[in-house]
């Protein structure tokens, strides 16, 4: 009986192990295991750098937002986030469009959405400012903080403002008001909303919902009705008849 060695591999080392061998057996050479492609799961995903980057310059400024703290705070390697982004500044010029995407863009989608009447379509602005709804206050926030440190990003910002406020006058003139009144109601709109982002009101949902009927009366002039109010309540999830009967 002779004796040869088949090589088993283990990961990138191989083990020598001798085998017996008889007259007329073919020798075969074992083949070596195929690694597995590294897929995304290793190295994180773009919307995932980008969300931690989000987190982190809402809870700790722009400084935070930074390559080797996100990928310590993803558990990742630093080298992962080159996948999805060239370089910082990549990632800042992502986190001001996704801002632009879910702030400016809901709004302005918010004042081209369907309503019957004015009071209506008041209701779906404010709906956006909901703690429900796609605006989302602290990142509105943190860039014009940010803004304050950088040129560019003031720019952005009044490009935002300039653009909410024209499709909030635009709503107002397409149920008939006249330009100039139009502008002022849209500034008042948004000013107030942008007040309440700046002062940082915690104002629960039931206060709010007590107040909007009121708000939407110093909006448009017109007082909601109360099929308007209740289509309104159920799309966010409010009961003023069942908070009533707990009470």
């Amino acid at each position: 009986m002779f004796i040869y060695v088949k090589f088993s591999f283990t990961g990138d080392d191989f083990i020598a192990l001798p085998v017996p061998w008889r007259y007329g057996t073919p020798m075969t050479k074992t083949p070596r295991p195929v690694k597995p492609e590294k897929t995304s799961g290793w190295r994180g995903s773009r919307e995932l750098w980008l969300l931690a980057a989000r987190e982190a310059f809402i809870e700790s400024g722009l400084d935070a937002v930074k390559i080797q703290p996100l990928a310590s705070r993803l558990n990742l390697s630093r080298t992962s986030f080159y996948w999805f982004f060239k370089d910082r500044a990549a990632l800042l010029e992502a986190l001001l469009e996704s801002w632009e995407d879910s702030n400016t863009g809901s709004l302005v989608a918010a004042t081209e959405s369907y309503a019957e009447t004015i009071t209506e379509a008041i209701l779906n602005v404010i709906g956006v400012f909901l703690d429900d709804g796609p605006f989302e206050p602290r990142l509105d926030l943190a860039v014009r903080g940010w803004a304050h440190q950088t040129p560019a990003v003031a720019n952005r910002v009044h490009k935002a403002d300039d653009t909410r406020l024209t499709a909030i006058r635009r709503m107002f003139e397409r149920f008939g008001y006249e330009p100039n009144e139009a502008d002022v109601r849209a500034r008042t709109v948004y000013m107030t909303q942008i007040g309440y982002i700046s002062m940082q009101v915690d104002e629960d949902l039931s206060t709010r919902m007590i107040r909007i009927p009121d708000y939407v009366k110093t909006y448009t002039g017109h007082t909601p009705p109360v099929r308007e109010l209740d289509r309104f309540h159920a799309r966010h999830g409010y009961s003023p008849a069942s908070r009533a009967r707990r009470a």
